[in-house]
């Protein structure tokens, strides 16, 4: 009797393995894709119109892409940049007539910035001005971050550590944070200096960050949300949090060292707590909170982008004690780098290897 009820327990087990498997090659089977067009090395994206995408490619163009002629559009622009490893153009985001980028700065004898700049929109030339350089510039060509997010009238920006680690811990200087400043480069009276942090910088709004490469504002929470790209290990996604300290290098977040060496604690008491890791790394890339009509049951829920793994994951996080993971595809388009909701429509468009993506229903 009990090797008959082993036996069904297996069998049943063998038929959710198998269901799981067919659930989720179904819903991908339910997916189109189209290459757009081909870029070099295209690193951040922002629709300027329902039908255009401005493209930064980190080598140092910005593009203008007709999502439907297919036209691509050079750009001419006066930055100052460095392409230094992982550094060059990075984000770029478009509101209210004005475009606002991320990127590299070359501050002389190979040392940059994460630095950030703005222009009024125009598509011959972007005369750009900074309102922001993180301080101090380093000899590195790691760990920039950098993404950006508008909040009513404040732009959100994260500066990556550099490959400095503990430099994350110490709010005199930039590297490892979470940066807030109004639209036009000037530091809001509430930031955490201000009000009880005052040995930290003007601008800086969060610490303890390694490199953090995605960055949004949910339309539905009004809340800013993040993704960091940990060591060997330690990937996370929370939310940015006024005053507060991620713990890098203090915390590991589950990773180690690419030595193999541990790090430290994956969360102790007095530190922010993310709301999702991944242990092993996936590499987490660009997110965003999916709002639109053509996967309209995604509103509200995390996308995920990854950069090792190739996938589009999707969270659901409105409970923390419950957050639910579903990995929508792997393998389809290569290494993730940027994803944009179609602001009118909801289909979504990825920067991934050397092209611009399309995903729709199929």
């Amino acid at each position: 009797m009990e090797g008959l009820n082993f036996r069904k327990v297996k069998k049943y087990l063998i038929l959710i393995f198998f269901f799981s498997i067919f659930s989720t090659n179904s819903f991908s089977q339910n997916l189109k894709f189209e290459k757009i067009i081909k870029l070099n090395d295209p690193w951040g994206s922002s629709f300027i119109s329902e039908n255009e995408l401005i493209i930064t490619e980190k080598g140092g163009k910005i593009k203008i892409v007709d999502i439907n002629s297919q036209k691509i559009s050079d750009v001419k622009h006066n930055l100052n940049y460095l392409e230094h490893g992982q550094g060059g153009l990075l984000d770029i985001l478009y509101k209210d007539k004005f475009i606002y980028i991320s990127y590299s700065e070359n501050r002389g004898d190979w040392k940059s910035s994460t630095s950030i700049a703005k222009a009024k929109l125009k598509k011959d030339k972007l005369n750009f001005k900074n309102i922001f350089q993180a301080e101090p510039p380093i000899e590195s060509g790691y760990h920039f971050g950098s993404r950006l997010a508008i909040k009513d009238n404040y732009l959100f920006a994260s500066a990556g550590e550099r490959g400095e680690g503990m430099i994350a811990q110490d709010p005199s200087k930039h590297p490892g944070s979470i940066i807030r400043i109004h639209l036009d480069g000037s530091i809001p009276g509430d930031n955490p200096k201000f009000e009880d942090k005052p040995n930290w910088l003007p601008e800086i709004y969060q610490i303890g960050i390694r490199n953090p490469q995605g960055l949004t504002l949910s339309p539905f929470d009004g809340k800013i949300y993040m993704s960091n790209h940990g060591a060997k290990g330690g990937d996370w996604f929370g939310e940015a949090k006024k005053g507060e300290n991620y713990g890098w290098k203090i915390l590991g977040w589950g990773g180690k060292n690419y030595s193999g060496i541990p790090i430290g604690p994956k969360w102790k008491p007095g530190f922010t707590k993310a709301i999702n890791y991944w242990v092993p790394s996936i590499a987490t890339s660009a997110i965003t909170i999916y709002k639109g009509d053509e996967f309209k049951e995604w509103n509200g829920q995390a996308l995920i982008t990854s950069l090792k793994d190739k996938s589009l994951r999707k969270l659901i996080f409105k409970n923390s004690s419950t957050i639910k993971e579903e990995i929508i595809f792997k393998d389809e388009v290569g290494r993730i780098r940027d994803i944009q909701v179609h602001p009118n429509n909801g289909k979504i468009y990825f920067l991934a290897g050397d092209s611009l993506w399309l995903m729709e229903k199929n």
